[in-house]
């Protein structure tokens, strides 16, 4: 495996987009970012792109975002902690009125040509351009050198896709180099796209080995290096968004190399996806593999206790530590941190998201004398298919999802329902005997 130069490694500056609004995982960005959405149990979404930078060697890494910036803000002053010696930073720059612009964020390209004046002080030969909401493990130096082979101005990270993915991506044509002629966002079904089928044998050569026949498409990632002087001349217009306007179009004028990458990708930018994503990590074989001890995944560390179960029955789940679980029935779930589940209580592909703080007995006592449930899931409470977001209060003999009647989708008070899901708002009280 090629490796890159130190001097090299010291000059790639990392800018993971931490998105807008993120209306598509509502209500779970209602209180937060994007990027601060928990994760697995016990990470934010953020941690994995973090993550396979510090993992590939890039350690300068600025966040942008614009909305609900303060737990994230919290989770990464509390997470990426560095000594002074190594230069190494994870800062978030949120958007900010200046005597040049009062405007917000415009899309993923205008959020980086507005802090590019923040960018110049670390004189970074490459960018690497990241999305926040992604789950995969990439060694972005092997990407880095397929970028400085390949003498291009920007490279684009693409996964081998069947036609039927093709829909909801953007697709490259690459030549018998692997250079990028054309770009086409989300072909229709019914379009005739076999000009951008891509050749076997660039395939095995970048890829080493033989891929699926029926992936015979490559799909951008989301995921660029560009060489710093020939992004900034990228950016030198108001076009907002890099995937639909500036990548397109300067295909057409500059060197663009497809650098292709078969391991699991996934975008979890949805409520959907965020939800199977989860469950899948539950799993006896899960598609992306959190115990690699190559490419660990970093948190916080909360120094919280193991977590303790008593007369349970848990199968094809997950349960993070700091948890106390009694005479439960858990099965394809995650809890999450610092979740109390009390007696007689029955989870089923549940996403438990735990919470921030333990109660004290006097904080206990007050609140029953209000009628107001502990946080956690209270006794007798048969929970399925549902998202349970953080600091929760779900009283006695509750029942959240058990029947197949289908539910209006929308937003409720302490509720909401997308695509089938039952998500639980953070903070949400919902008193013994509610059926949702």
């Amino acid at each position: 495996m090629n490796r890159i130069k130190k001097d090299k490694q010291k000059k790639v500056l990392a800018i993971i987009l931490g998105g807008g609004r993120g209306t598509r995982l509502y209500p779970l960005t209602m209180d937060r970012s994007k990027p601060a959405v928990p994760f697995a149990g016990k990470y934010r979404l953020v941690d994995i792109p973090i993550s396979n930078c510090l993992n590939s060697g890039v350690n300068k890494i600025y966040v942008l975002t614009q909305f609900n910036t303060a737990s994230l803000h919290n989770h990464i002053v509390n997470t990426y902690q560095f000594d002074t010696f190594s230069g190494a930073f994870v800062e978030i720059l949120a958007a900010e009125q200046t005597y040049s612009s009062e405007s917000w964020y415009q899309g993923t390209a205008d959020a980086v040509r507005k802090n590019l004046k923040h960018f110049h002080d670390q004189n970074a030969d490459y960018y690497v351009i990241l999305s926040g909401d992604q789950l995969y493990a990439m060694d972005f130096q092997d990407m880095l050198q397929r970028h400085i082979d390949s003498g291009a101005d920007f490279t684009v990270a693409a996964k081998p896709i069947s036609r039927a993915q093709a829909t909801g991506l953007g697709i490259m044509a690459v030549d018998e180099k692997g250079m990028i002629k054309k770009f086409y966002e989300k072909p229709a079904a019914d379009m005739d796209i076999s000009e951008y089928r891509v050749n076997e044998k660039i395939m095995k050569e970048q890829l080493g080995k033989k891929v699926d026949s029926s992936n015979e498409y490559l799909a951008s990632m989301g995921i660029y290096i560009f060489t710093a002087k020939a992004m900034e001349e990228m950016l030198n217009n108001d076009e907002t968004d890099f995937g639909k306007e500036i990548i397109p179009e300067s295909i057409k004028t500059r060197p663009a190399a497809a650098y292709l990458f078969d391991g699991f990708w996934e975008d979890i930018g949805t409520i959907k996806a965020f939800y199977e994503c989860n469950l899948n990590l539950a799993s006896i074989n899960p598609d992306f593999n959190f115990y690699d001890e190559d490419m660990p995944i970093y948190t916080h560390r909360r120094h919280l206790p193991a977590t303790k179960m008593n007369f349970c029955n848990i199968s094809y789940s997950l349960a993070s530590e700091g948890s106390i679980i009694t005479n439960a029935y858990i099965v394809n779930s995650i809890v999450g941190v610092r979740t109390i589940i009390e007696s007689g209580a029955s989870l089923d592909g549940v996403y438990c998201m735990g919470a921030s703080y333990y109660e004290t007995e006097y904080e206990r006592e007050q609140n029953a004398k209000k009628g107001i449930p502990n946080i956690g899931i209270g006794k007798g409470t048969i929970i399925r298919k549902a998202i349970i977001d953080q600091n929760v209060r779900i009283g006695d003999g509750c029942r959240i999802g058990i029947d197949d009647i289908p539910r209006p989708e929308g937003d409720f008070d302490m509720y909401s329902v997308h695509d089938g899901i039952i998500v639980i708002n953070k903070n949400a009280i919902i008193k013994s005997g509610t059926v949702i």
